[in-house]
Order: C-alpha cells, then structure tokens, then sequence
C-alpha cells in the first residue's frame, strides 16, 4: 500500500500525517508513507487545497483534517 501526504509542511500537513501513521498502526497495516510537499507534483494529483490524503494514487481526503475513524475507513477502502 503506498498512501502520500500532500502539503506544502503546515501543522495541518504533519497533523494528517501522524494521524495517517497511527491509524495504519492501529490497524496493524504497513504502508509506505511518503511526504509529498512539491506544487506541480500535488498538482497533479488535481488537488488545490491541503492537506490531502492519497491512497494507492487514488485522493480520498482534501482540504481538511479527518478524524481517525474516516482516515481508516479511507486507508481500508
């Protein structure tokens, strides 16, 4: 499973981002979690407002923080 960050590094970026890792650590998954903080690259994802979260290539969550539940709800889609 391959699931990135997208964020430019605000608090709201490393807030997903540590909520991402506890809950696949709460699901007992393991993932490849990856930053990815470069404009043309969130870009392309179509993504204009962060954080965002991508799961296999697909963006599940933009524009906010979700709460853990709907983060592992995305994560085991």
């Amino acid at each position: 499973m391959e699931i990135k960050i997208l964020g430019s590094g605000c608090a709201k970026c490393q807030k997903l981002e540590k909520m991402t890792i506890k809950a696949l650590h709460e699901l007992n998954l393991k993932a490849d979690v990856q930053k990815v903080d470069d404009i043309m690259q969130i870009m392309n994802y179509g993504v204009s407002s962060t954080p965002a979260l991508v799961v296999n290539g697909s963006v599940r969550i933009k524009g906010r923080i979700p709460g853990i539940d709907e983060i592992k709800k995305e994560i085991t889609r």
